[in-house]
Parts: structure tokens; sequence; C-alpha cells
């Protein structure tokens, strides 16, 4: 990226064509929902008190970085989210609205080829340092050459980056196809030049870092806790985006390495949050004297995010899984009915799509819209995605899947395998079909040990691969697995994040998010028509026809969702009575001990 100085006088009309207003929100498709004299988001107490300490757990063997922006090492949690402001914060009642932080104003043109950020000349960090453009061009460059590689592809559609006067930053782009990038710059954290131009910024740390956020590192415990302490101080306590959050003046984390041990150590006090996300202990596990006293409260929230694709993640890389066939054929040995009633107490649906829970999911047969887009890829997508609405394969919940897996040896036969000795081996090289499963979590072991029962019939040996949570990390950042539990989250307005899921060139670049391996330039070319739609709509239908084909390759072994999110807490804590469309925000929390 290039540096260059534009003369002041042009900060109105950059390009000299298309005059530009300065706004303190935009939308991305429409109009933002909060006015500019908006005094704060409906879903905060703005007269939350300020006070007290809150405890946390994080599952997870340990940490050993305070630098999160890097793939080395593992960043204890919390240090991004509370350390660091960025451009613009996102609201959480609308699809994607982007409100000035650090940029107390946001400037494009309407056909978005550029974005200006205005510096709030209050801006500053926690060592009273101001916040200036040099601050954010040297955090984007850093990001972009020596950060995780999703930056490099989040940001790939900036041309340059320059800076107009101490408080002004313009970000070009290489087209105006890129509606959603003037938003997710916002979404920068913007770093201290003054503080880092020292360190070396590729290789992960454990010296305390200078942010410029509501919380600074009060402790910590390597591996094991992490205490921050509220900035009393803090620049922007009293913007309307922050009012009524980050309420309690300490906020400590506590490393478990076992979930069991985890929810224990709730029960009996030692900390005062939880998100439950296994139906057992949900059914079974809050309950007792606590929770009739009213000592402990549990609560599921609804939400209308979507919940994204949770399921078994085929890595594609390998031989193994690189026939789509067999991969859908191992989709008949998952019982989702019978794992639902007999495990999970009948709490969750089975997910059919990519962006389930949202209007962004496939459903039935393509619609005329749908049809205008999948018809010039004719030829290049399987015939079925015009003819047949996807549904994951189902059973009547008995455990008798016989049928299904008469179906799944048929689709393997015609890809190539077959029985010999009780074994499933290839039909040209009687290479036997066995992988590995990898898993951090030791709950899921007694969901996927059916799973693999039900392999066995078909001839296959999965082993389970039970790691730490630091080698999984690894492990998955170099794509070092055949098989491994995944949820790839979605947002209600899909955009450039899906480069990093599913785009060719991040194939075999260690760090990125496609974890399946996906390189197809059909999805490539819908990725594009994605953050190039124009609106809402368009936005709707382009990212159904991405979806429908993404399942009609039997990518992943879908597994179940729930659009609420279970928690429970210690009546010492209080909650806002509206929740965001988003569901649970824990920063709009405060402590009540009276």
């Amino acid at each position: 990226m290039t540096l260059s100085l534009a003369a002041t006088a042009q900060q109105n009309s950059p390009d000299g064509v298309q005059p530009t207003t300065p706004k303190h929100g935009v939308a991305m498709h429409g109009d933002v929902k909060y006015g500019a004299d908006f005094e704060h988001f409906d879903y905060v107490n703005p007269q939350a008190p300020k006070g007290g300490t809150v405890r946390r757990s994080v599952i997870s063997n340990s940490y050993d970085s305070f630098h999160p922006f890097v793939l080395k090492g593992v960043a204890a949690a919390g240090v991004r989210h509370y350390l660091y402001d960025t451009l613009t914060v996102q609201s959480e009642d609308e699809a994607f609205s982007q409100y000035g932080l650090i940029a107390e104003k946001i400037e494009m043109p309407e056909d978005r080829s550029w974005v200006i950020f205005h510096i709030n000349p209050k801006a500053r960090f926690q060592d009273n340092h101001p916040i200036t453009a040099e601050d954010v061009i040297f955090t984007f460059n850093n990001l972009i050459e020596h950060g995780a590689p999703f930056y490099k592809a989040y940001y790939g559609d900036v041309s340059e980056v320059s800076q107009i006067t101490e408080y002004q930053i313009r970000f070009d782009f290489k087209n105006n196809k890129n509606r959603e990038l003037p938003l997710i710059l916002g979404q920068l954290p913007v770093l201290p030049k003054h503080y880092w131009e020292t360190r070396d910024f590729s290789k992960s740390t454990l010296d305390k870092p200078l942010g410029s956020g509501p919380y600074k590192i009060k402790s910590y415990n390597t591996g094991r806790s992490i205490s921050y302490e509220r900035v009393t101080d803090y620049w922007a306590k009293d913007l309307p985006v922050n009012k009524g959050q980050y309420n309690f003046d300490e906020i400590i984390f506590e490393y478990y390495g076992d979930q069991t041990i985890a929810l224990e150590a709730f029960r009996a006090g030692q900390y005062d949050f939880i998100v439950e996300n296994t139906a057992k202990n949900w059914a079974t596990a809050y309950s007792g004297d606590k929770f009739d006293k009213g000592l402990i409260i549990k609560e599921a929230v609804e939400h209308k995010q979507p919940v994204g694709m949770q399921g078994f993640i085929f890595n594609t890389r390998r031989d193994i899984f690189k026939d789509p066939k067999v991969r859908e054929a191992l989709s008949y040995a998952f019982d989702f009915e019978w794992t639902n009633k007999q495990l999970f107490f009948g709490q969750y649906k089975r997910t059919n799509s990519f962006f389930e829970n949202s209007e962004l999911a496939s459903t039935g047969l393509p619609s005329n819209d749908e049809l205008a887009i999948l018809n010039t890829f004719k030829g290049q997508i399987p015939d079925s995605v015009f003819t047949t609405a996807y549904r994951a394969p189902s059973t009547d919940g008995s455990g008798n899947i016989r049928k299904n897996l008469r179906t799944a040896l048929k689709l393997l036969k015609e890809a190539g395998w077959t029985i010999q000795n009780k074994k499933l081996v290839n039909s040209k090289t009687s290479q036997p079909f066995e992988f590995e499963i990898l898993l951090y979590q030791k709950s899921f072991e007694r969901i996927i040990h059916p799973f693999t029962k039900n392999l066995e019939k078909l001839g296959i040996d999965a082993k389970i691969r039970l790691v730490d949570t630091n080698q999984y990390i690894g492990r998955v950042r170099e794509y070092d697995y055949d098989m491994f539990i995944m949820t790839l989250s979605q947002s209600n307005s899909p955009g450039n994040e899906q480069r990093d899921y599913w785009y060719s060139t991040n194939t075999n670049i260690p760090g990125t998010r496609n974890y399946i391996g996906v390189s197809d330039p059909v999805v490539d070319q819908l990725v594009d028509m994605i953050i190039a739609a124009p609106d809402r709509k368009s936005l709707v239908t382009r990212t159904k026809v991405l979806d429908r084909i993404l399942l009609s390759k039997h990518l992943v072994i879908p597994q179940w969702h729930l659009p609420k999110q279970r928690i429970a807490y210690w009546k010492r804590l209080r909650h806002p009575e509206v929740f965001p469309k988003s569901g649970v925000n824990f920063d709009t929390w405060w402590v009540n001990d009276k």
C-alpha cells in the first residue's frame, strides 16, 4: 500500500466528481436505524451502574499470547475485544450498519469506490497519545503484510490507503463492485504506531499491549487466567455507541481444560455466567436448590441470527474425500433423529443450509430469480440443483438405518469402492477406507461413537483423535485433519468473509477458514457476486444460489442447530429487558449486589 498526503481542500469531493457528505453511520443496504442525534442503542440500559467484578470461563487448556492479530500463538480470551477500539461499531439490531467510534464520520460516494474516515480528535490510546491517520495506515499495512491470512483476503479489494490530514484517511478500491468494503474497513482495529514500530508485529508476545478500548490487562496467570480492569478515563465512554455498555470494573476469565469441571465450578459459584452448548447438561444439570431459590437463573434467549452450518467437515484435500459421491454416502451413516431423541432430549433441529435460521437459506426448488443465475452455470454444476431441494438424510429415530446404509453402499460402489473381508477398499488400489475425526471436546465422543459404529457397518474404519486445545488449533490452521467438527458461522449480511471460506486462492494458505479445501470457479464467481450485490434483494438471491451449490457438493455432513442461546447466571448479574436480534450481548450487563 502507498501513503500519500492529499490536499485538504479536496476532502469534500476527493475525485472532483462525486460530492459527498460525511455521515455518522452507514448501512449495507438502505438507511440506518439510528439518526445522527441518537443517544444510545435500543438494547442497552443507559442507566446501568458501573462497578463490580464478573468472572467468566474459557474451555481451553491455556493461552500464550496477547497478540490476537497473527497466526503464531494462542491469544488470551478478550484481548482483541476489550483492548482495541475500531473505526466504527456495528449495531446489533440491524442486518449490517456501522456507526462512528474512532471515526466520528464516514464519507463515501454513491458508488462506494472509496471511503474517507474522519477520526474523532478526542480519540486516544490508553497512554493518552492521540489516535491519528498514521496509526490507521500502520495498522492496515501490518495486518496485510504480517497478520493472519484472513486480513489479506478480507481487505483484498483495497488499492490504496492515503492520509488526507492528521485526522482523515482515505481508502481507494480496485473497483466499485465491493459495496460492503467501506463497512468492513470500519471494523478495522486501530493499533498504536508509536508502540508497535519498535516491536516485531509478526511474533506472538506476552507483553501487556497498549490499547485504546474500554479495558486494559490488570493481571494474568499465563494459560490459567486473565483479568481486565475498566479504564475509568476511557475516551469514548460517553459516545452514543457505548452508552450502557462496559459496566464491570473488572472482568476475569478463568481457564478450564474440561467442560464438566467448568460446569461444576459454575454451580459452585466460582464464576458468574455460562453459555451452555450441551443439550444433556441443559436438561439435567441446571436444577437443584440454587435454581429453586433463584440464586442461579437460567434462560433460553431466542435470536434472529443465522446459525450457520455445524457439521462434520470433510477435508477435500484428502484423496479419500475428493469424490462428492463418497461424501454424500457418509452422510447417510449419521442418524440425527436417533441422536436428537436419545442424546439431546429432542432439543435440536436438523440443519439444511449454510445460512440456516435466516432469509438467506435456500428452501424448496429455486425461484425464478435464482434460476436466472443458476442457468448461467449449467454444465458446471450438478443437475440436481435445478430439480431437487436439498434435505440431509433422515431416519425414523429407531436406530435402525439399514435403508440409509444400503443407499450409502450404492453410492460408494459407484465411486469405486467395494467390500472385501468386511472392509471397504478401493476397487483399483485395494486401499482401505479409514480416516480420523479430530476432536478436542471430550463431551463430543458420545455423539461421534454412534456415527463411527454406523460407518463400521459400511466397512469404514473411522477413529476419534482427541487432542488438547492448542494442538487442535495448530492442526486446524495447517489443515492437518481428515474430518473435524466445526460451525461455519454466518451473518445476516454475508460478503467479504465468504472469500476466506470458499475462495480457490485460499485452498492451500494456512490459517484461512477454507477448512474444507473448496476450489471451484463457480463458487468463486458467486462469492464475487455476493460481494457486489447492489441491494438486499439481490444479496439474498445470490446467497441462496451459493447455498444451493455448496449443499450440492456435499462438503459437510450437517448436524443440528438451536435458534436460542441457553444461558445461566448468578442473580447478582442483571441484563437489559430487551435483547438485540443477535441475542445475548454480555457487554450490556451489569452487577447488582444489593
